[in-house]
């Protein structure tokens, strides 16, 4: 009986499978060879997070949430703050002596696609009911635009598997209000703070939301009447509504409010007062009234306390070791400033065809070859099928779904848009939730709003299998009929094959580094210190990539955050180091600093332990080439183009 009944598991899980294969073809192809994103770029970074884990835990026999392959001539580097995808690491970590750091990355690549759309699987129909249904929400995840965009720079965020098991475990632990399930509730947020720290974010922000509509009532009452308070707001709407008007067509303006000047010139102030006015004004009107649910309390505090305790276990160590970095001026959340923040997406890209289909990569040209970055980040594409799957169930079939799904899909949605509109590229300067929300502790730590639409897309992937099961139900006799002709559109919209993939291919010369049994340095030019809102020098990720080869600890690198003050310290310590980030950045050194610094050259080599200089002639300035020629006495051994290794003669 156990057998059979995981038998339809079985083929839920097999036909996941074949989707990971064709959806992602031809990877499987080159599993040893390509990558789904390019190794100079954040993909790079996650290999590396792979390789760095298994070699810190198993080669070194050290805890992997520090290191001293990276930012070498400092202490151990802590990577409590670093987007360290420590699940998958762990799912890699037996795979890399067998399969070697690529053909792992992309194994796990192509299992935690198959784990997210079978939990998604397991959400819906926990839901809905209805198998073929639920399958299809899980497609409809697993594979979404916003998924498959992020797969090709932002891999943590292609495991969102901890997030509908979130969900299902909130649910039950709502339904049963056993402890068990708290606790699993808990775990799961763990796990995704394991993943990702963002979504651990969004698991904190759904379990606010959902504590607060158990605990609290609201009920509205419209008032017609208008009052004095409700004039006064009118006309501070229509004066504020002519201050933006005399700005747009105008130069700025100055007021004078109780005898004090004021200069008005941009418009985020006074769009955000007039957006505020108007909420307020909502507010007056529809007169909402919130009562506590006080018989709900002991629940809630039970809940909360286990589900807390279940995520904080396993996160002690990261816990601890992030407290560490506070304490040392590193908080974990840098300073938001108030315009320059980082952007949403635009309100239009939701509704955009999928970015990743081939017939629009021909038609509109590729976005991800234009631009990687910007790909990555601004993709928020909702699938048009399950939109118009939702709307036809709504207006034929009767559907209405619960309420919790069409608000968790429209708050996120908000949430990504940013902390200020963007509709066609234009700034609406109209703050979103995002622009208050971003200052709260912990959830700050989000700071990049786009990926707020990951859940967005999840709950559409709910309310689309939601849809389906209503027109079934609508029309039992073309049941059969209807989830065919859904899986096929959605198949064909989701479609994202030939996915574009990047050779993985490394210096053969890298290999001979790695048989020196010298415990030295590898110096790789141009260098430098990078993280998400920090650029010091001119640093590329394939220099960690590399080091999965050569095995030897590097002297710049890129994390997810590093601190400035200790950047700052490191150049102030080693002028050498100061220079080479200089001529690194395209600068340049004056005559006299220059001299100084090559006579110091031998000396930095020796105490440095730096073994080999690598010079990336595509990147690195004749400036920059001639200084270290001068300062190292480098003596070539090989080249690969456009990389040759050198030797110094000082080396130790």
């Amino acid at each position: 009986m156990i057998r059979r009944a995981w038998l339809p598991h079985l083929g839920v899980v097999l036909g996941y499978v074949c989707a990971a294969v064709v959806f992602t073809w031809p990877l499987s192809l080159h599993l040893f060879t390509h990558l789904p994103g390019d190794p100079g770029g954040d993909t790079g970074v996650y290999v590396w997070n792979q390789w760095v884990f298994q070699h810190e835990a198993l080669v070194e026999g050290r805890s992997p949430l520090s290191t001293d392959q990276i930012l070498s001539l400092s202490q151990r580097t802590s990577l409590a703050q670093h987007n360290y995808t420590a699940f998958l690491n762990l799912l890699a970590l037996p795979l890399i002596p067998w399969l070697g750091v690529v053909a792992t990355f992309n194994t796990v690549y192509l299992a935690i696609s198959v784990l997210t759309a079978y939990l998604m699987f397991l959400l819906a129909r926990h839901v809905w009911g209805g198998t073929a249904e639920a399958w299809l929400a899980g497609l409809a995840f697993a594979w979404a635009p916003v998924l498959v965009a992020r797969s090709t720079g932002h891999m943590s965020l292609v495991a969102a598997a901890p997030l509908p098991a979130f969900l299902l475990c909130l649910m039950r632990a709502h339904r049963t209000g056993r402890r068990r399930d708290a606790a699993l509730a808990g775990a799961c947020m763990a796990w995704a703070a394991f993943c990702d720290v963002y979504y651990a974010v969004f698991c904190l922000i759904l379990t606010v939301g959902y504590l607060a509509t158990v605990a609290l009532r609201v009920s509205v009452r419209p008032r017609v009447m208008r009052t004095r308070w409700t004039w006064a707001l009118d006309l501070l709407l229509v004066v504020t509504a002519g201050l933006i008007a005399g700005l747009l067509f105008g130069r700025g303006t100055r007021v004078e409010v109780l005898g004090i000047g004021i200069s008005v010139r941009g418009l985020y102030t006074p769009v955000m007062v007039l957006t505020a006015l108007a909420l307020l004004r909502l507010v007056v009107h529809v007169h909402p009234r919130v009562t506590a649910n006080v018989s709900a309390l002991p629940h809630l505090a039970r809940f909360s306390t286990v589900a807390a305790a279940a995520c904080a276990v396993p996160l002690t160590p990261v816990l601890v070791a992030v407290a560490g970095e506070a304490v040392k001026g590193n908080p974990l959340t840098p300073p938001i400033p108030w315009r320059s923040s980082p952007p949403g997406v635009d309100l239009l890209a939701f509704f955009d065809p999928n970015p990743n289909h081939p017939l629009v990569r021909g038609l509109l040209g590729d976005a991800f070859a234009a631009a990687p970055t910007v790909f990555v980040e601004s993709t928020a594409a909702f699938s048009l099928v399950a939109l118009a799957a939702v709307a036809l169930a709504v207006a034929r079939a009767g559907f209405r779904p619960q309420a919790a799904w069409i608000w968790m899909s429209a708050g996120f949605a908000l949430l990504a848009l940013g902390p200020f509109v963007h509709v066609a590229g234009v700034n609406t300067y109209v703050p979103g939730p995002w622009a208050l929300l971003r200052y709260l502790p912990i959830v700050g730590a989000a700071r990049t709003p786009s990926r707020f639409a990951i859940v967005a897309a999840l709950g559409l992937a709910v309310l689309l299998a939601g849809a389906i099961v209503a027109l079934g139900r609508r029309w039992p006799e073309r049941r059969r009929l209807v989830v065919a002709t859904a899986a096929a559109a959605l198949v064909f919209e989701l479609w994202p094959a030939p996915r574009p993939l990047f050779p993985a291919s490394i210096p053969d010369f890298f290999r001979a580094v790695a048989a020196d049994p010298r415990d030295v340095r590898v110096l790789e030019l141009p260098f430098g210190f990078r993280d998400g809102t920090l650029s010091v020098g001119n640093f590329s990720a394939r220099t960690q990539f590399h080091q999965t080869t050569h095995g030897k600890s590097v002297i710049g690198g890129y994390l997810s955050r590093i601190s400035r003050k200790e950047v700052d310290a490191l150049r102030e310590a080693r002028p050498t180091v100061d220079g080479l980030l200089t001529l690194s950045e395209g600068g340049t050194l004056e005559a006299d600093r220059e001299a100084a610094l090559i006579t110091r050259g031998p000396g930095f080599i020796e105490r440095a332990r730096v073994g080999y200089v690598v010079i990336d002639h595509t990147r690195a300035s004749p400036a920059l080439i001639t200084f270290a020629q001068a300062a190292f006495a480098l003596e070539p051994l090989a080249e690969s183009w456009p990389y040759t290794l050198y030797r110094p003669r000082a080396t130790p």
